[in-house]
């Protein structure tokens, strides 16, 4: 039987892992400083999360990231996207001189090889050195078998790198999922270790007291860096200043009665809003169509329901719309297509083209609200991101009967940017504490008797 010593014993109590990674072999010019901080801290980690916003560069800190996990261990480095994103990966890698190879499962033998969450089970763990996650909070909207899927695979590997803008948008509770992928506490065994029921609702969680200030977000910041702008991490904010957005309110009156009320009343309930989104399909989708024929200039027009999509399509000319039904291939190419300016305008749903995609060349949008706050987060950043030169309209369209709904959203959005705040503040402020503690470690030594 092997005895522990007094320190591994705390060590493995605490929860607070050193690290297994290594040093950077190479880190290129073409990254900023605060990019450059970010890898070096994720390779001698090993297991990492990145919570970077969207346009500070995540694509090219993971590709430098995989090129140093390639030539430590010999082996290429597999990295997941959603759908329609892989075509950035290749094109990013072009540019800065890394070759990116798609694939749909077999091995290539190349450093670096990008594919979709949906061919996942195409792929063998042992083939790879490491793995890199791209917008990995969207492993929380995956059905259980294919958010279980994910975490199995990653969990043999040295070396694993999660990457998302939203980590977690209104609910710290969120920081669970990526704990897990990464091998650190197990989501049940972090509710259980920080987390305690709110009064007699279950289903409601708070930190507990005693962890608040410092034990939760110290043991977070152990595996994940949170940035919403370079001087987040002491670094120069340059030309990483995102342009003016500004959010048009447009209140629509239905042109047929409710005939549950003698006149509109703002819908109570799920039920009651469902009906009234379906009600004012017609009038929500012509206004959209209006305001986006007038400014002849790219726009995207966000949807929820396929005939919204649908009859948007008839109203905007030149349109092309990306739905569920539509196959792979061609979700693809008409995503790219509108990136390169070959189509004005697209339409589409926040849970097929919210994550990943650059959009910075369109800076207008309209977009029927729901009470997701991700949705609405994700789907505004696809343009109003870093790299935007123009200033952003979001045409935010809703009916008399879904004012409850907008007011919602609103609330969701100013709590999620104080949490997300937040978040940064409590893990740099955790990030001094802990090198504060691990200074003075290094100056004491442990009693002999011990």
């Amino acid at each position: 039987m092997t005895t522990l010593g007094y320190e591994e014993f705390l060590s493995n109590k605490s929860q607070f892992s050193s690290g297994n990674g290594f040093k950077p072999i190479e880190m290129p010019d073409f990254l900023f400083d605060f990019q450059k901080l970010l890898v070096d801290w994720s390779l001698r980690r090993g297991r990492s999360a990145i919570f970077a916003d969207c346009g500070l560069g995540k694509t090219p800190i993971s590709l430098v990231w995989a090129q140093n996990v390639y030539r430590k261990t010999g082996m290429p480095v597999l990295i997941l996207t959603p759908l329609s994103v892989s075509h950035q990966f290749v094109r990013e890698g072009e540019k800065f001189g890394i070759r990116v190879m798609k694939s749909n499962g077999r091995v290539i033998n190349k450093p670096v090889t990008v594919t979709n969450y949906e061919q996942l089970h195409h792929f063998i763990p042992s083939d790879w050195g490491g793995v890199i996650c791209d917008e990995s909070s969207i492993l929380k909207n995956y059905s259980g078998s294919t958010r279980s899927a994910v975490t199995k695979f990653l969990q043999n590997f040295k070396y694993r790198l999660l990457c998302t803008a939203t980590a977690a948008p209104n609910d710290f509770m969120e920081l669970g999922t990526s704990s897990e992928a990464l091998g650190e506490l197990r989501y049940v065994e972090m509710l259980a270790q920080f987390f305690t029921h709110d009064g007699g609702d279950t289903s409601k969680w708070r930190v507990k007291k005693h962890a608040a200030k410092h034990l939760f977000w110290q043991w977070v910041s152990t595996w994940a860096r949170a940035v919403k702008k370079p001087s987040d991490l002491g670094c120069s904010n340059g030309n990483f200043i995102l342009p003016p957005i500004r959010t048009m309110e447009h209140t629509i009156k239905a042109l047929t009665t409710n005939p549950d009320f003698l006149f509109d009343m703002p819908a109570v309930g799920m039920d009651e809003q469902r009906k009234e989104r379906r009600r004012t399909i017609s009038e929500r989708c012509e206004k959209a169509a209006i305001l986006i024929k007038d400014t002849g200039k790219p726009a995207v027009a966000w949807c929820h329901l396929n005939n919204e999509g649908d009859l948007l399509e008839k109203l905007i000319p030149g349109s092309v719309q990306v739905s569920g039904r539509d196959s792979d291939e061609f979700k693809e190419e008409a995503f790219e297509s509108f990136e390169r300016g070959k189509t004005r305008v697209i339409i589409s749903k926040p849970t097929i083209a919210g994550f990943g995609l650059n959009w910075q060349h369109c800076a207008h949008q309209t977009f029927f609200p729901s009470h997701s706050f991700e949705q609405w987060y994700q789907a505004i950043r696809r343009c109003w991101r870093f790299g935007q030169k123009n200033p952003v309209t979001i045409d935010v369209i809703t009916s008399e009967g879904e004012t409850r709904v907008l007011v919602n959203l609103n609330r969701k959005t100013n709590q999620a940017n104080e949490m997300f705040s937040k978040l940064i503040a409590l893990i740099n402020n955790e990030l001094k504490i802990s090198k504060s503690f691990q200074l003075a470690q290094q100056q004491q030594k442990t009693p002999s008797w011990l």
